[in-house]
């Protein structure tokens, strides 16, 4: 698996426990992560976020390579 996406899909998960309960706040009653809602909303907030998070990771993982490289 590609090293960048493992570190990413912890933090998607984050994203669509956060949006499944704003969610259920919204409607006053639990949703499912596979409402429509919930997944547009997740979508949303990938795309806003998800190269910015790619390039963090990325470099995260260039400096831990160069670490152990140098070591």
């Amino acid at each position: 698996m590609d090293p960048v996406v493992k570190r990413e899909l912890p933090v998607i998960d984050k994203i669509i426990r956060d949006e499944t309960w704003l969610e259920g706040e919204r409607r006053g009653c639990p949703v499912s992560p596979r409402d429509p809602a919930v997944r547009e909303n997740v979508c949303r907030v990938v795309l806003q976020i998800g190269q910015r998070m790619r390039d963090d990771f990325t470099r995260e993982i260039r400096a831990e390579n160069g670490r152990q490289n140098a070591a």
